[in-house]
C-alpha cells in the first residue's frame, strides 16, 4: 500500500458500509476505492477501463473490493450492477458518482450527437445511479449520495462547454435529489474538486509551467492531490456529516 493511502481519520460508521463508486479505476476514483477499503467498507466500483481496474482490485485483494466493468452510457447495465450488488452484499449505503470525462472540445465543432454523448457520460449516469440506489438506502433508513462536481464552470473555462454544462447541472440535481430523498434520511451533496494533479491531467493537459500557475492562483500554494478530495468524501459518507445535505463542498485550496 503506497504512502498516499495512509489514513488520517478513522470513521467507525464506515466499517461494513456498502459503498458503490463509479469511475473507480483511476485517478481520484481509485484513491477513493483504496481509502474506503482501508476504512473497512465493502466497496464495489465500476469503470470502463478494465486493465487498471483489475490491477487495483488485485492490489486490494485483502480487502472487500469488487470491480465490475461498465460503460455508464448503458444505464440498464449500470442499474443492474447496483441491484446485483445490493442482493449479494446487502443494501448500498454510500454512492459516489465520480465518473466523468473532461476531454477538451471546441465550442464551434460540437454536434448534437457529441453534446448528447457528453451529457450521457457526465450527467445522466449520476441521476439514474441515485435513482437505483435510493431504494436500497430506504431499506436501511438512510444513506449518503456524493455527486462529483467541477470548478471548471466556475472559472468560465471555454475549452469543454458540454462538460462544464453537465458539471454545473450536477449541483442543481444534487439539491433536487436532497429535497426528494430527505424524508428517507438520504443525504445528497456535491463535492467539487479544484484542479487535481492526477496522471491523466499531467499527461493530457498540463506541463510544469501550468501547474505552477495554478498553484499561485490558489490561496494555498500547494499541489492539489486526489487524497485531499477523498478526505472530504470520507467525511460526507460517514455519519459525522449526518445533518449535511443539499450542500456543495469545494476542495480547491482557494482557487475559485
Amino acid at each position: 500500500m503506497t504512502e498516499h493511502c495512509q489514513q488520517t481519520t478513522h470513521y467507525p460508521s464506515l466499517v461494513g458500509k456498502r459503498v458503490f463508486i463509479t469511475g473507480g479505476g483511476t485517478g481520484i476514483g481509485a484513491e477513493m476505492v483504496r481509502r474506503f477499503a482501508l476504512q473497512g467498507a465493502l466497496v464495489t466500483f465500476v469503470d470502463m477501463a478494465e486493465t487498471p481496474s483489475v490491477e487495483l482490485a488485485r492490489e486490494l485483494s485483502q480487502y472487500n473490493v469488487r470491480f465490475e466493468q461498465c460503460d455508464l452510457r448503458d444505464i440498464a447495465h449500470l442499474q443492474s450492477i447496483i441491484q446485483q450488488t445490493g442482493r449479494e452484499q446487502g443494501p448500498i449505503g454510500v454512492l459516489i458518482n465520480n465518473a466523468a470525462d473532461d476531454t477538451r472540445h471546441n465550442i464551434d465543432e460540437v454536434t448534437v450527437e457529441y453534446w448528447d454523448d457528453r451529457l450521457a457520460v457526465n450527467l445522466r449516469p449520476s441521476f439514474f445511479a441515485a435513482q437505483a440506489v435510493s431504494e436500497q438506502m430506504k431499506q436501511i433508513n438512510g444513506g449518503s449520495i456524493i455527486n462529483m462536481g467541477s470548478a471548471s464552470w466556475r472559472i468560465k473555462q471555454s475549452c469543454m462547454p458540454a462538460y462544464t454544462s453537465a458539471k454545473a447541472a450536477i449541483e442543481g440535481m444534487s439539491r433536487s435529489l436532497a429535497s426528494a430523498y430527505g424524508q428517507h434520511n438520504i443525504r445528497v451533496n456535491t463535492l467539487v474538486p479544484g484542479w487535481v494533479m492526477t496522471k491523466r491531467q499531467m499527461s493530457h493537459w498540463l506541463d510544469p509551467e501550468v501547474v505552477e500557475t495554478v498553484k499561485q492562483q490558489q490561496c494555498i500554494h500547494q499541489t492539489l492531490k486526489p487524497a485531499h478530495i477523498v478526505n472530504a468524501a470520507l467525511f460526507l459518507a460517514a455519519d459525522d456529516s449526518s445533518m449535511m445535505t443539499a450542500q456543495t463542498l469545494t476542495i480547491d485550496a482557494g482557487w475559485t
